[in-house]
């Protein structure tokens, strides 16, 4: 056997440790590094007053919500606007049938609450006011909320720039006031931006993976065949997907390939992928319709605090069954009234939630879906919603001359005036 100095065995384990291959390569590790110095506009940030003292700084609603154009949820204590409806049509005739055969039709009134989502940008500020939430728009309304969210009800985390990191239960939190981020505020993480490949075609934005995973330390796990468990950050994938069913074949940033199962990140128990599309707004995308997606850099990590305009009034012109034409102040479904309000409703398996404020027009096709016409030109035939079909309580429409109600079966099409809001998302 040849005898080998000490000098030389110790250069020959050196060099077989920088081949092994290793899920975090110091290359991936290092555009990690080089990631913080982006611009931390797109951070969720405020000053929070709660049952244990006044905290500022970056915020983050459990392990989801991190940024601005990411959705708060909650349920509206009441429907705003139902007393401008007359009191015999609030509700609808729904049909009774017997073995598919239609024998009557009973009347059933509208529920008093409705779920709400607004984006983190376009919100001033939430205020506990008893047992109620209310949220403070930008636009200068106010938004009164009951349980049933957990946005409402569970933790949120705060990096405090004098006590640290701090972990809050929402319900112990009295007032949050947003906050632009300070020019000078380090975030040693980013924000993951790709391109999603559908069966309904590609969407390019930020990227929400399992409703959940957002940032570049943020872990997708599982198990590869040897039934190792691996846990990845994102910021080290260059690519997911899905392989079958209950696996996805991932791609890191030194080529490696993995193929992962047994749990929800890599198969098909799998919540969603949400994507920030510059033209849509978010769309979520199930895991029956994803095909892949391709991670990028981006410039950002997205629009900031102020790039969020204040919410104005809708404004538009309705037009009923008779050819009737209605201008003024529009509240559609008896609850959006302002340009911040989202449309929801799916194409194609994916769920679309769009700002008021992209949307040109609205056309009921028939009983389920409508025509959705974008400012920039762009169509979606929706459905599946009571935004866009079945369910819809119907518009009302303000003026000089006080306010109209029409139906939703009487409504032929809405047109909106323009909103001079930046369009959502950025890269």
């Amino acid at each position: 056997m040849p005898r080998f100095s000490l000098p030389t065995l110790i250069a020959a384990v050196l060099i077989l440790s920088s081949a092994a291959p290793s899920l975090a390569t110091t290359e991936s590790t290092e555009s990690l590094r080089q990631e913080s110095a982006r611009d931390a506009q797109g951070f969720l940030f405020g000053r929070i007053e709660s049952r244990d003292g006044t905290f500022e700084g970056r915020i983050r609603w459990g392990d989801e919500e991190a940024f601005w154009d990411d959705h708060l949820n909650g349920y509206l204590n009441r429907r705003p606007h139902i007393d401008e409806v007359p009191a015999d049509q609030q509700g609808e005739r729904l049909p009774v049938t017997i073995f598919g055969i239609k024998v009557g039709s009973r009347w059933e009134a509208w529920e008093s609450s409705r779920s709400l989502v607004a984006r983190f940008g376009d919100i001033a500020g939430i205020e506990r006011r008893g047992r109620r939430h209310i949220l403070l728009m930008k636009s200068g309304s106010e938004v009164e909320l009951r349980g049933g969210s957990n946005d409402l009800r569970g933790d949120l985390t705060i990096w405090d720039a004098t006590r640290g990191e701090q972990t809050l239960d929402m319900r112990e939190v009295n007032k949050i006031t947003f906050l632009p981020v300070p020019e000078d505020l380090d975030v040693a993480v980013h924000r993951v931006y790709g391109t999603v490949l559908t069966e309904a075609g590609s969407f390019e934005g930020f990227v929400q993976w399992d409703l959940e995973e957002c940032l570049s330390t943020d872990l997708i796990d599982g198990d590869d065949p040897g039934g190792e468990r691996q846990k990845i950050p994102l910021g080290d994938i260059r690519r997911i997907a899905r392989r079958t069913n209950s696996s996805s074949e991932l791609t890191l940033a030194d080529g490696t390939t993995l193929v992962l199962d047994g749990t929800n990140d890599v198969n098909g128990a799998n919540r969603g992928i949400v994507v920030e599309d510059t033209r849509f707004g978010r769309v979520e995308i199930p895991w029956s319709a994803f095909d892949r997606v391709d991670f990028q850099p981006a410039r950002n990590n997205g629009r900031g605090y102020d790039d969020f305009g204040p919410g104005r009034t809708l404004r538009g012109t309705v037009v009923d069954a008779s050819g009737r034409s209605l201008t003024g102040e529009i509240v559609y479904d008896i609850d959006e009234a302002e340009t911040w309000a989202m449309l929801n409703g799916d194409a194609d398996s994916v769920e679309y939630n769009i700002p008021f404020s992209l949307i040109r027009s609205i056309e009921p096709r028939d009983e389920s879906s409508s025509r959705i016409v974008f400012h920039d030109g762009t169509r979606l035939e929706l459905s599946d919603s009571v935004d866009v079909g079945d369910g819809n309580a119907g518009v009302l429409v303000r003026s000089d001359r006080g306010s109209t109600y029409v139906p939703w079966d009487e409504v032929r099409t809405i047109s909106f005036e323009a909103s001079k809001q930046t369009p959502a998302g950025t890269r």
